[in-house]
């Protein structure tokens, strides 16, 4: 089974917020997730609202990153992502 996280408009609107503020800080700080971002635009920079879908993708990743964090009670392992 392959499950897409998404993230839909149902539910709170300040975690939403929360969740792409994150990715928009994440996506202009950390150089794995602006790789990530920069792959993912890569060709669609003329697409109208494409950086807002991306970064919607990217508060998506992080949710299921901290979410695996919290299961497997373990800390986070910056090695373990794939860098650029």
């Amino acid at each position: 089974m392959n499950a897409t996280p998404v993230i839909s408009k149902r539910g709170q609107a300040e975690l939403r917020y929360a969740l792409c503020q994150a990715a928009l800080v994440a996506g202009s700080r950390n150089t794995f997730f602006r790789c990530w971002f920069a792959r993912k635009l890569q060709g669609r920079e003329r697409e109208q609202g494409i950086a807002g879908i991306l970064r919607v993708k990217l508060a998506a990743k992080l949710l299921v990153i901290a979410w695996t964090m919290m299961k497997k009670k373990e800390m986070f392992a910056y090695e373990r992502l794939n860098n650029c």
